[in-house]
């Protein structure tokens, strides 16, 4: 992922997570559109109250991700087959870190919000359970950025699970790179883990 595209995917995320996923919706596709663009113009105030506490953005940000995001889930995805193989021990230790890496990833990156708005444009259904929301970044310098939302219907609510930007879907990106990481380490689990744990601080 170029690092531009990298950059408007954090800032996706930042103005994904505003809003609690438990605030009633309807069903069908004007819901979804409508979900993604209350979180949009919610998450700049979140941004803004939490700027200089480094301590509450965490909290905050841990907070708001597990609320909109089907992190569990994309962290299923993002191991990929090697999910089939990991110990119940592996499965567990890999999802707190996963949560812990994009939380961490993700919060120090709060500085980069510098005005970015998000104008939500179609959506439409992706199979039985998903609806894909369509949506442009426009930044105060550069050019507009699309980013279409994947989103898991669950009655009334719903959970974000992959984030596409300009094309190059997060959660596909980040499943390559953690193959690459197991492979150099002989298809063992355990070298992934590893790579987590050092770059949490937790070696």
């Amino acid at each position: 992922m170029t690092a531009i595209s990298f950059r408007t995917t954090v800032l996706a995320v930042f103005m994904a997570i505003g809003l609690s996923a438990g605030t009633a919706l309807a069903d069908g596709v004007d819901a979804a559109k409508g979900f993604i663009q209350t979180l949009g113009d919610k998450a700049v105030s979140t941004i803004a109250a939490t700027q200089q506490d480094e301590e509450a953005r965490l909290r905050q940000f841990r907070s708001l991700l597990n609320d909109n995001f089907d992190v569990p889930g994309i962290g299923r995805f993002v191991l990929g087959r090697y999910w089939r193989v990991a110990t119940p021990e592996q499965r567990d230790e890999y999802l707190k870190l996963f949560e812990e890496s994009i939380i961490r990833t993700y919060a120090r990156r709060f500085s980069d919000y510098s005005g970015e708005t998000i104008a939500v444009e179609k959506a439409r259904k992706d199979g039985e359970d998903f609806i894909l929301v369509d949506s442009v970044i426009q930044r105060p310098t550069g050019g507009p950025v699309a980013v279409t939302w994947r989103l898991l219907g669950q009655g009334k609510d719903f959970k974000i699970v992959d984030v596409v930007v300009e094309g190059v879907s997060m959660s596909v990106t980040q499943r390559s790179d953690f193959a690459s990481v197991i492979q150099s380490g002989g298809g063992n689990i355990e070298a992934l883990l590893k790579v987590m744990r050092e770059r949490l601080g937790k070696a």
